[in-house]
């Protein structure tokens, strides 16, 4: 099977860097963000949590090929903010809400559990 193993999808080799910037100079604000050993998930969250930033112009993302973990993320700002802050910005806000998230899930699985020993009581 020509798929990689499953390790190299996630751990990251020597010298390998999680996420670099190259910055874009056919536009101006504009910056492509390279992550490596991730996917459609990761990329979909930032580029949808950029979207909400009235300051970011455009956000997008691309997956070269589906074998290769690692997408391209195209950010450009209206000149407000740089395109790295809008990302670093964008998921301190994911961190934010997934922590929201474990918050309530959590709160929840307590309540369900409470009410299904009052049922049995």
């Amino acid at each position: 099977m020509n798929a990689p193993d499953r390790h190299e999808l996630i751990l990251l080799g020597d010298g390998e860097k999680k996420v670099t910037m190259t910055i874009e100079t056919r536009v101006p604000n504009a910056a492509v963000f390279t992550f490596n050993k991730e996917d459609h998930t990761l990329g979909e969250l930032l580029r949808s949590r950029l979207h909400k930033d009235k300051r970011v112009t455009f956000s997008g993302y691309k997956v070269e090929h589906p074998l290769i973990p690692k997408f391209d993320l195209r950010v450009q700002t209206d000149g407000e903010i740089t395109p790295k802050d809008a990302v670093l910005k964008a998921c301190r806000d994911i961190v934010q809400d997934l922590a929201i998230l474990s918050q309530e899930f959590t709160k929840e699985w307590e309540l369900k559990k409470i009410a299904r020993n009052d049922a049995d009581a």
